[in-house]
């Protein structure tokens, strides 16, 4: 009972994980979105840079425009989460046994972290193109039809492209989270255990207050590595990804690498990183902020983690 006692725990602090990043990373996810779908065209860019994206939007469609889908993130990133985070740590668990070691393992956080990533695609897929259809909407649309809501979207994809238009790009999402997430966590986990090892040693006092603040510095700093280090690994797949979800020729190849070639044809490496500036800037805050909430999450729940 207990170990389901602290499975269930693990789900609910990474729900709240979840929320904590779409706060923070969803208007900067937005920009990208915006960059990655007008600036990857055969037409050339449409937006100059990512803060002209983001003035034009405001100028356009206020405050709102930034959190354009959010609701369909707020529902798919806070289950996306749950599973990720109590996937990933129920996973480690059982490959790590009764280890006693305290050092990173690669061999249990890559296999635990591509699995939870693999198996977190099949929600993020409908959800992110949703999201993106709902983000790429404006005076530049490249899709004719016009969405109210997330669920209107959701409706009118599956009425006109049915089922596996709902999960268009759903390899490429694949790929990105298993290969992503095995990469984020490898650079959470060192960093965390690296930065514990250092603020744990005896040249630092041992009082509550540093102790706090020793454990907010290192889920920030961890946190933002971990999200820079998924972003720099994947950002070409989620350039693909956003293609092919938001591309209104139902003909298009859903081939990543045939949607890579095409774009690096059309706007060279640029086209293949567009976006990259907001979403580093996304990286960073967001994932500190799922990062924070996950582990005091935890703590509060009653889950020790230890150093790792």
């Amino acid at each position: 009972m207990a170990g389901a006692a602290d499975a269930a725990k693990e789900y609910v602090a990474g729900c709240a994980a979840g929320i904590a990043q779409v706060v923070v990373g969803h208007p900067f996810d937005t920009v990208k979105v915006k960059l990655q779908a007008h600036n990857t065209t055969a037409h050339g860019k449409l937006y100059k840079n990512a803060f002209r994206c983001t003035s034009r939007i405001l100028l356009e469609e206020g405050i709102r425009g930034l959190y354009k889908g959010a609701s369909s993130s707020f529902i798919g990133i806070a289950v996306e989460s749950s599973l990720f985070f109590g996937t990933y740590s129920q996973a480690k668990q059982i490959l790590q046994g009764k280890s006693e070691d305290g050092r990173p393992q690669l061999k249990v956080i890559i296999p635990s972290a591509a699995c939870s990533g693999a198996l977190i695609s099949c929600i993020l897929t409908p959800t992110e193109l949703t999201k993106c259809r709902m983000q790429v909407q404006g005076k530049d649309a490249v899709l004719a039809t016009r969405y109210s809501s997330p669920l209107d979207c959701a409706m009118k994809t599956l009425e006109s492209e049915g089922l596996r238009g709902i999960f268009r790009g759903g390899l490429t999402t694949l790929f990105r989270e298993a290969i992503g997430n095995a990469v984020f966590f490898c650079a959470y986990e060192y960093s965390r255990y690296w930065m514990h090892s250092y603020l744990d040693s005896p040249r630092f006092p041992d009082s509550n207050q540093f102790a706090m603040a020793k454990d907010i510095g290192i889920g920030i700093m961890s946190g933002g590595i971990s999200g820079w280090a998924f972003w720099t690994a994947t950002l070409p797949l989620d350039v693909a990804k956003t293609v092919i979800q938001t591309n209104p020729d139902p003909h298009l190849s859903r081939n990543p690498l045939r949607i890579l070639k095409m774009i690096y044809k059309r706007a060279g490496m640029g086209g293949c990183y567009a976006g990259l500036g907001p979403t580093l800037a996304r990286a960073f805050p967001a994932n500190a902020a799922a990062i924070v909430a996950w582990e005091y999450s935890a703590k509060i729940l009653g889950i020790n983690r230890g150093s790792y």
